[in-house]
């Protein structure tokens, strides 16, 4: 197979260090270039990351000779080395959206971390395993961008991967109304204990912003293909609230479901047991796995399940105010963020969208 030429931009930020660690050793993508303010540009990426790295694994010896660019400055130069656009930048949602076009009519593949693109109807927000159909749309972006190889596809919200796929199996049964609490990690902040010493023994309310996104972005994920747009689903209705709290990796949902046709609990059992993988490097070979003891799955025992990209699942339960519980955990900065983008790739080169 042919080896894709990748290029990561905001390189230096917590979830731009994940695409780093995942892309150096990757089977089918090279990482050839890294990008982030001009206040960086013009340095090698080990020499920025000094004192920065917050993975536990050591910063590659590959990634940290390469020379750091401009993102917008140097955009060409990154564009002629790259076939595909890892972007994970921290910047406000106009900036983005030009940042992330800019590189798609240079002709590249932008695969986004980023939010500012989600709401765009001829933009695809894969979870490859649920709804890679969506990728159809591209060939209406691509004319609307006026690009023959270029287009821009995102991953949905990093809170979202514990908790839709584990509804996605169950959507024959008809979910009517949905009720989720997340419990996501300092690390979705792109924070660690040492740079937000005031999260240790305490725990926020409220994440702005997040609310929004969980009760919009599954209708989007379960939405259908239609004239070159995504138009998303009326059901469920979903009602969020999503607290920050003292982990270090890891974000936990609790989910209360109503549906149209309460399944058993053997058939929601066997509709996760049998859910498929995917045939793809970074793809879990069982995405779902339900635990039946009553404390698990917990984040520091089951967060790194199939390299992080595994979605566990436990406590399920009837309910009164609603048909069935359950809570499931993901891995937010892998499965959530740069391990779930780096699959979606995958799964576009394996379509022949990535080329």
């Amino acid at each position: 197979m042919k080896q894709y030429q990748a290029a990561v931009i905001g390189a230096t930020g917590m979830v731009g260090q994940r695409f780093v660690s995942l892309l150096c050793g990757h089977p089918w993508f090279r990482l050839a270039a890294v990008a982030a303010s001009e206040r960086s540009a013009g340095q090698r990426y080990g020499q920025v990351m000094e004192g920065r790295w917050s993975l536990q694994e050591p910063l590659p010896a590959e990634a940290a000779a390469l020379p750091v660019y401009d993102a917008f400055a140097d955009a060409k130069t990154i564009a002629a080395k790259a076939d595909v656009v890892f972007c994970a930048v921290d910047l406000p949602k106009k900036q983005v959206i030009a940042l992330e076009e800019l590189y798609a009519r240079l002709e590249c593949a932008v695969i986004s971390n980023n939010s500012a693109c989600r709401g765009l109807p001829d933009v695809p927000m894969l979870l490859p395993e649920l709804n890679g159909g969506h990728a159809a749309v591209i060939d209406a972006q691509r004319k609307r961008l006026g690009t023959r190889k270029g287009f821009i596809a995102v991953k949905p919200n990093c809170s979202l991967q514990s908790y839709v796929p584990a509804l996605h199996p169950l959507l024959g049964f008809g979910p009517q109304r949905v009720l989720v609490v997340t419990c996501q990690a300092i690390s979705g902040a792109g924070k660690t204990f040492e740079t937000w010493p005031e999260m240790v023994d305490n725990l926020i309310p409220r994440i702005p912003g997040e609310e929004e996104k969980s009760r919009l972005e599954p209708l989007k994920i379960w939405g259908k293909v239609q004239g070159g747009q995504i138009l998303p689903a009326q059901k469920p209705e979903i009602c969020a609230r999503c607290l920050r709290v003292p982990v270090t990796d890891g974000h936990m949902a609790t989910v209360f479901v109503d549906f149209a046709q309460k399944p058993s609990r053997e058939e929601i059992l066997a509709a996760w047991d049998r859910f498929p993988g995917l045939d793809l490097p970074s793809a879990p070979k069982k995405p779902l796995l339900y635990f039946p003891e009553p404390d698990r799955p917990q984040t520091r025992l089951d967060r790194e399940r199939e390299g992080g990209m595994g979605i566990s699942i436990g406590r399920l339960q009837e309910e009164s105010q609603y048909q069935w519980s359950f809570v499931c955990l993901s891995h937010n900065t892998l499965r959530g963020a740069a391990g779930g983008a780096v699959l979606m790739a995958e799964y576009l080169v394996q379509e022949g969208w990535i080329v």
